[in-house]
Order: C-alpha cells, then structure tokens, then sequence
C-alpha cells in the first residue's frame, strides 16, 4: 500500500488507474481524516448546549445547531477546501510551509510586505502546533468519556485511562508507526460506515430531522432569541458549531502524500455523506429524547453496542491523534530546511514509507502539552472551549496566502478578492465567535502558538544576524587563489570537504585550518547545502559543481523542503553520475565543520540582548551539523569558532 501511495504523491494522480486512485483515498481516510472523522463525539452536543444553555434543547434549537454544522460542512470544507484551496499546491505539495515558500517570502527584505507574509505565515505554521496539543486530548477523552454513559461510577478513571493512552501512544513514536499506518485506511473506513449506519438509524426514527437541510433554520433559531441575546447565542453556537470543520485543514497539509483527486474522492465518496448523516441522526435522537445531550453519539447506539463502541471510538480518536503528532514531525522537518526552526534531531523509521520520521524533541514537548491540557481541563466539554481558535486563524490565514498565491498566479484581481473575500469572511466570523471562548481555554492553544511563533522569529531573525557577520568574516575566494599562489601551502595526501553555509566566499573552517596548520590536502571540496522552494528536486539537478582551480571544487547540494539531505549519499550519486572521480572513495574523506558558538555582544546592533541571549542557547543546543547531514562521526573533524552579534 504504502509504494501505491508514494505514486499518487505530489498530485500526479489524474493518469492513475482508478485502482490506486481508490486506494489512495482509503489511505486518505485515514490520514487525512482521522480529526474531522471523530468530531461527532463532541461538535453537535456542544453546539446544542450552546444554543439551549441550560436548559433542554428545544425542536428549533437542535434544528438550528444541526442546520449550522451541515452547512459549516458544505461551505468550510467542501467549497473553501476541497474545491479551491486544494488548487493552491507548491508542485503537488500543500500547507503553510508549502505556501510561504511559493510566495518566496523567505528572502524577503525586512519591512516589506513578503516579509509581514513570512511574520504571518509563521504564526499559522505556530497554530498547527497549538491544535496539535488540543486534538489528541480532547479526541481521545470523549472516546473514553462513553464509559459513563453506562458504568457513571468509573467516571473517575476517565482521565487516567485518557493520559495511559496518550502517554502509550507517544511513546510508541520512537519504534515507527508502520503497522499502525497500514491500518489508519481500513479502521477509518469501518469508523465512517458505522457512523452512518448509526445516523440512519436516528433519522427513521424521527425523519422532520431532514428540515434541517434548511440553511436558514440556524437563522431562525437566532432571530427567535431577539436581540442582543440572538446573537449571543449565536456567536456561541458558532463557536461550538465549528468543532465539526476542525480537523479540515489537514485535506491542505497532506496534499503532498496523495494529491487533490484521492483527498476529494474520500470527502465527497465517503466523509461528507457518512459526518451529514451521523449529525443528522444525533439530531433527530435529540428530537424524541431531549434528555440525551450528555451524550448523544453513544445514545444514538443501541444499549449493547455501547462498550464496543468506545474501544472503537478510541481506536479512531488513536488514529486521528497519530495523524496530528506526524503532522507535527513533517511541518517541523520542513521549517527547519527552511530554516524557521533549530536543526533537530530526525530518526527515520521507515525507508520505504512517505513520512515515516520520528523526532524526540518535537513528540515529547507535543506530549507534555497534550498531557497537560487532560489535566487542566479533565473533560471534553471543557476542552471545547480551548478547541477551535487556534484552528479558526489558521483557516485565515490560509484563506489570505491562497489569495495571494492566485493573484501571483496571474488570476483575475476581482474574482479572487470576491471570492477568497467571501470565504475570509466566514474565518473571520467564526474566530470572533470562538474568541468568546478565550477564558474559558482558548488561551491555551494561542500560548503554544505565541511560544512557537516567538521562537520561530527569534531564530529566523538570529540567522540573519549570525550570517551577516559570517559574511563580514569570510575571505574572498581571489585572496585564497592569491594565497595559494604566493605562498603555497604544504600539501597533504587525502580529500578534504569543508562545510559552508554560503556558495560564496571561503569557509570559515577552510581558513582556521590554514591558519594554525599552514597546509593544505590534494583535494579540496568546498561543500555547501541548499534548500530551494519546491517540495523535491529531481536527482539529476542533485549535485552542482563549479570549478574553482585545479584541486579545488565547489559542490552544491540541491534539496526540496520535504527533503531530508545526506552529504554522503549525494557525494555517492555524483560519483555514479559521472560528475566526480570514481578514484574517490567515499570512507577516507575528511569533513571539515564548523562549530559556532554565539555571543550576544552589546556594541553589536541586532535583536534586543535578552532574544540575542535565547537564540545563543537555541544554537547551542540544536543538532550538530555532522549529524543532521548524515555524516558518520568519525569522519568529522570540528574546528570551533566564536562569532558576536
């Protein structure tokens, strides 16, 4: 399966057989919609509690709450993402990341507009991360929360089974999740089917549920409360409402692994029809039974099946949850090569499957916060008022950057501003409802994506600073060649690479060691790795070489931003290719490397002295570059150097 779906990746789907365009959108189901899958177990009732307050709901207010979510359906993700953003791919690659590159905004000046793009770009991608923590908790705590709708009395061992689970679940990172990958597909397919075959149930047993389909029943329930309580009421039920398209963002962000056709194909196939049915069966159980809005999904299932139910809700909310948390390895892979994040270390677990990555830092830190948010909140109810904001500005933005990607792509100024207008509206108003949540837990997500935010600009902003001074350090490539000429140095047997984070100039450690060891080997490499603003480069665009004089060559790497570079398989693949000497061998190189360490420096204009001092110790401790570019330790050789800014 996995091979079939590295096929159907980066959107070349179209010339596909139907069979792997189906499969595809199996593994799609799993992937993709793991989130928005398992939102019935809480969107509807909280929208319901919203509208009803206290009191049990009305006809008319489950009537509005089910009309709303159904149309949030239709528009948010079936028109918004599904049809439009879904065109807005970098080379078959989608999300934030994905997007800010297409727009080029990472080499934008300071205080231009790319470079406000790039500030709010960033805060998006920092949203993920603030979802991220919130989803796995509150998917699995209302999976577990069906416990009590037979057995009230293990109430108390909800949040334990809840944190036993997710601690599992995070711990099991470090081992690959292949297995768990081969069945996301299959479990998510059964977690739909079940999910309207229990909406088909509810809605026989009360068909005047089916009024909702009237998109202006949410209205008439509003403007019934009069104002200003109607619109009130309304801005909490959209605030709830919006529960059930959290999770839709992700159809943009794993474009990458199966394309536009397959993700379309299992939301209009399978998603859309099995969500509209479950919330119109919840709905029409509301209708008979009022008293059900505890827990409406489990009531919807016959009595017997309720136990079953839950250990098949958790196995969903499981899935959905491994989605996020590999969603957050791939994001945070693809800020670094594009140096928005600290270089971090990457295990890979998998050869042969897309994505298959693991990284210490990132799963930890997204465990504590996930931990956290259980124990801070101790039920789903309440974690629905931290759910939601963060999501809803990130929808935003994304809605913004896809307008200017439409307008760089040469598409008419009006219609994109009418209609990208349109839909940033909608974001608009659902952030302002899910605003009105911000005491009770919205502040959670948004202090996960300020920190995150912070320390993406901190270190973007340090690496300008650090290589402005390496650019002032650097000697020009004609005072070596004069060097070398007037005062050759003693020549040592052996090849000899030097990293350097520029293509100009001469490498830091390339100068250090003819200072203090006033020698020189053979050959001499001087290596440097790019990262370009398309999701993958083609082998044969791999390796760049310039010649500088004879013994000394330049070597540029070429890697895409869902790439993850190794210097020695590159120096093999231009060996096969022809482009370098098959006389090398690739174990009896000597990689020469750069260990910087920052000071912040008071005579130094640049960041305030306090970030100066965070972005020293972020360096500090970010991954060696030996390690990160898969160079075998002992073949490194580390010269040290101190540089102020």
């Amino acid at each position: 399966m996995t091979t079939d779906l590295q096929t159907v990746a980066a959107g070349h789907v179209p010339s596909l057989h139907k069979s792997k365009v189906g499969l595809a959108a199996l593994g799609a189901l799993g992937i993709v919609y793991g989130d928005i899958g398992t939102s019935p177990l809480y969107a509807l009732k909280e929208t319901v509690k919203a509208a009803s307050g206290s009191e049990l709901p009305s006809h008319a207010a489950v009537l509005g709450s089910v009309s709303m979510i159904f149309w949030s359906l239709i528009f948010v993700i079936s028109v918004k993402y599904a049809i439009l953003i879904l065109w807005a791919d970098n080379r078959g690659e989608g999300g934030i990341v994905a997007m800010l590159a297409l727009l080029g905004a990472r080499h934008a000046p300071r205080r231009s507009w790319r470079a406000m793009l790039l500030v709010i770009g960033l805060i998006g991608a920092a949203l993920l991360y603030g979802d991220g923590a919130i989803t796995p908790a509150i998917s699995v705590l209302s999976a577990i929360e069906g416990v009590k709708v037979d057995a009230p009395q293990l109430a108390p061992f909800v949040v334990p089974i809840t944190i036993v689970i997710l601690i599992g679940l995070f711990a099991v990172q470090r081992s690959g999740t292949g297995f768990i990958g081969r069945i996301f597909g299959p479990v998510m397919l059964l977690w739909f089917l079940a999910l309207a075959v229990l909406g088909i149930k509810g809605i026989l047993a009360a068909p005047q549920i089916l009024a909702a389909l009237n998109p202006f029943a949410a209205f008439q329930y509003i403007l019934s409360k009069g104002l200003p309580q109607g619109l009130h009421v309304g801005f909490l039920m959209l605030g709830a409402a919006f529960l059930s398209v959290t999770g839709g963002e992700a159809m943009y962000a794993d474009l990458g692994h199966f394309g536009r056709v397959p993700i379309r194909v299992a939301w209009f196939a399978v998603v859309l029809p099995t969500l509209a049915l479950n919330y119109f069966g919840q709905g029409a159980l509301l209708l008979t039974n009022p008293s059900a809005i505890d827990n409406p999904f489990y009531q919807l299932a016959p009595d017997w099946s309720h136990y079953p139910l839950v250990v098949f809700a958790t196995l969903a909310t499981i899935i959905a949850s491994q989605a996020i948390i590999s969603g957050a390895f791939s994001l945070t892979q693809q800020a670094m090569q594009l140096d928005f994040l600290p270089r971090m270390q990457v295990r890979h677990t998998a050869s042969s499957s897309i994505g298959q990555i693991y990284m210490p830092t990132v799963n930890w830190l997204l465990a504590i916060a996930t931990i956290a948010a259980v124990l801070a909140f101790q039920s789903s109810d309440a974690l629905a008022g931290a759910y939601g904001i963060a999501v809803s500005l990130l929808m935003a933005i994304t809605t913004l950057l896809a307008a200017l990607v439409a307008l760089q792509w040469g598409y008419n100024p009006v219609l994109v501003t009418a209609v990208n207008g349109f839909f940033l509206l909608i974001d608009i108003v659902f952030f302002s409802a899910n605003s009105l949540k911000f005491l009770e837990g919205g502040w959670f997500p948004l202090l996960i994506a300020f920190v995150m935010a912070f320390v993406m600009l901190t270190w973007r902003r340090g690496q300008i600073l650090l290589e402005k001074v390496r650019r002032r350090m650097r000697q020009p490539e004609e005072k070596l060649l004069e060097k070398l000429t007037t005062r050759p140095p003693i020549r040592l047997p052996g090849t000899a690479i030097f990293l350097s984070s520029s293509r100009n100039g001469v490498p830091l450690p390339l100068s250090n060691f003819l200072r203090h060891n006033h020698a020189l080997h053979e050959r001499v490499f001087l290596l440097t790795v790019e990262f370009t603003e398309t999701p993958h480069v083609p082998k044969e665009k791999r390796v760049e070489l310039i010649h500088i004089v004879d013994g000394m060559t330049r070597i540029i790497l070429h890697y895409g931003f869902t790439e993850h570079p190794n210097v020695p398989d590159a120096i093999a693949l231009a060996i096969r290719q022809g482009k370098l000497s098959t006389d090398l061998k690739l174990y009896e190189f000597s990689y020469y490397i750069g260990r910087e360490t920052v000071i912040p420096a008071p005579r130094e204009r640049g960041l305030p002295r306090w970030r100066e001092s965070l972005f020293a110790f972020i360096q500090r401790n970010s991954e060696r570059s030996a390690v990160y570019f898969g160079i075998p330790p002992l073949l490194v050789v580390e010269l040290g150097t101190e540089i102020e800014i």
